[in-house]
């Protein structure tokens, strides 16, 4: 077993909150994902499962035991830093031999040759072995420093932005790579990114952070698909979410409406109910991209609310088109179409699908469709 549980973790530098109460629980086995942004404490977390920097609150648990006063080198994690720390006059193989032969393991020759010649055949690098690492591309040097973690066998694997020094197809292959490796070696991982593309693409769950604490933990379909603040559904998505100020009100029918800008939509029935309690209050309306349709070619089988707005600048993508679009003054985005007639400075008739909107309250920045979404998913997962 090797699941790890963080219970309310705080860690300062003097005055600065690096983390502040942060709790979560890594099962085993699992390919865990911290995702931020810079100076979120992704890596100060990772730092502290490690032992590398000890908390100011709270305790680190590995497999039901508190690991607080346990050193690094005894708590049998493999840590893959940002830089891959390798020493360029050393061959490849002699990079990988040089955490077994330390004074601490002390391995003897012919199981290191063993666990080289696994790793390497398991990476691709067995041609790699006798060449100098300062001779390397930089995916194999990411690869060798896997490999290094990979000899010792650890309960955990800790990679810190292990991505970050490729170029964009590299990255692409690295992550099919890291993914596949997860799976074969069936080990518990636990990653950092900035990159929502590695997070959503590789993690079993995802841990948003942002200054220190915890957004929201989940699994990538949901983080995308019911975010719990506002924070959460502006940072996961590429392009980003478009969010309005508005109003909820109560429309003629009886059901709930949305005010924003000079719009007012009036939600479908199965949407409207989870919003009459909050009628009267100040919200943002969040809609992503793909749910904004040039109103010739939507969908069928959503529920459209037609508005029109400037076309601003068509970015054409080959199987869709993204179009940056104005009304009132206010700019966002569609992705729509790639047979949108859509062209700069022309209007366009728009239809918004109200089946897959957001509502977040405007103080709190917290998702008023959250629970709703949440309920609705209980359900359809339980069986008739």
């Amino acid at each position: 077993m090797s699941d790890i549980r963080l219970e309310a973790i705080s860690k300062h530098f003097g005055e600065v909150a690096a983390l502040e109460n942060v709790s979560l629980d890594v099962r085993d086995g699992e390919f865990y994902v911290l995702l931020g942004p810079t100076g979120a404490g992704k890596t100060t977390t990772l730092r502290v499962v490690a032992g590398l920097e000890k908390q100011t609150a709270g305790r680190v648990i590995f497999d039901g035991v508190a690991v607080d006063d346990v050193p690094p080198a005894d708590r049998d994690v493999a840590f893959v830093f940002q830089q891959y720390s390798l020493y360029p006059n050393m061959t490849v193989y002699d990079n990988l031999a040089f955490p077994l032969r330390s004074p601490l393991r002390r391995t003897p020759e012919d199981e290191i040759r063993r666990r080289i010649g696994a790793a390497a055949e398991t990476l691709r690098i067995s041609h790699l072995l006798e060449r100098k690492t300062a001779r390397l591309s930089g995916g194999e040097m990411q690869r060798v420093s896997i490999g290094r973690a990979i000899v010792r066998s650890p309960r955990v694997f800790l990679m810190d932005e292990p991505l970050s020094n490729l170029d964009a197809k590299l990255r692409v292959e690295a992550r099919s790579f890291i993914s596949k490796l997860h799976q074969r070696l069936g080990t518990t991982f636990v990653y950092v990114t900035h990159d929502q593309t590695e997070a959503m693409t590789m993690g079993t769950r995802i841990a948003v952070m942002s200054a220190g604490e915890l957004m929201q933990i989940d699994s990538p379909f949901n983080l995308y698909h019911n975010p719990r603040n506002l924070f959460v559904a502006g940072f996961i998505g590429s392009p980003s979410m478009n969010f309005f100020d508005g109003k909820l009100v109560q429309a003629e029918n009886g059901q709930v409406a949305i005010e924003f800008l000079r719009h007012r939509l009036t939600l479908p029935s199965a949407v409207s109910d989870a919003y009459k309690s909050h009628v009267g209050t100040r919200v943002v309306f969040g809609i992503r991209p793909e749910d904004i349709h040039d109103n010739q070619y939507r969908p069928s089988g959503i529920t459209p609310a037609l508005i029109e707005a400037d076309v601003d600048v068509v970015e054409q993508m080959g199987n869709e088109m993204i179009l940056y679009l104005q009304d009132e003054g206010k700019t966002f985005i569609a992705r729509t179409d790639p047979r949108t007639g859509a062209r700069v400075g022309n209007k366009l008739g728009l239809a918004f699908n109200l089946d897959n909107i957001h509502i977040f309250d405007a103080e709190t920045e917290l998702s008023l469709s959250y629970e709703h979404k949440q309920a609705q998913a209980s359900r359809s997962a339980t069986p008739a």
